[in-house]
């Protein structure tokens, strides 16, 4: 199957969200649950120049982290439940939310470096 010379923009949310190629929205972005391809297996791009850093569990953390605070304080002002219950709520909780958006935010910080063109900042040196 020959490659197509242009790729029509995608959206490099709707990419990251559904963890698709950040250049044909096809083909899958990670052979694991955070470990990325190699290749697009249907557009043939090189994956090799993304690098999301820690960014993606920063801010599933402050997100994550805001939804299940806010929670837990209602829940204690409105029902003053035991701490137990408090455990058995809000650590599951907060498993569930972190590793649910874990991998969807890191494809969106994959396919924004991909649509702003990111890469590594590189020194230039001139001299005369």
């Amino acid at each position: 199957m020959p490659l197509d010379p242009y790729f029509a923009p995608i959206s490099p949310w709707s990419a990251g969200l559904g963890c698709h190629c950040p250049r044909c929205g096809r083909g899958p972005l990670f052979k694991g649950f955070l470990d990325l391809a190699p290749s697009c297996t249907a557009c043939g791009l090189d994956y090799g120049f993304a690098d999301s850093g820690d960014g993606p569990a920063v801010f599933v953390i402050l997100f994550g982290g805001f939804v299940v605070v806010a929670l837990a304080f209602w829940v204690e002002a409105a029902f003053e439940p035991p701490l137990w219950v408090h455990a058995m709520l809000w650590i599951p909780a907060i498993l569930v939310v972190t590793l649910g958006l874990l991998r969807p935010f890191k494809g969106v910080m994959v396919a924004l470096q991909y649509r702003n063109k990111a890469a590594e900042g590189r020194l230039d040196s001139h001299t005369p």
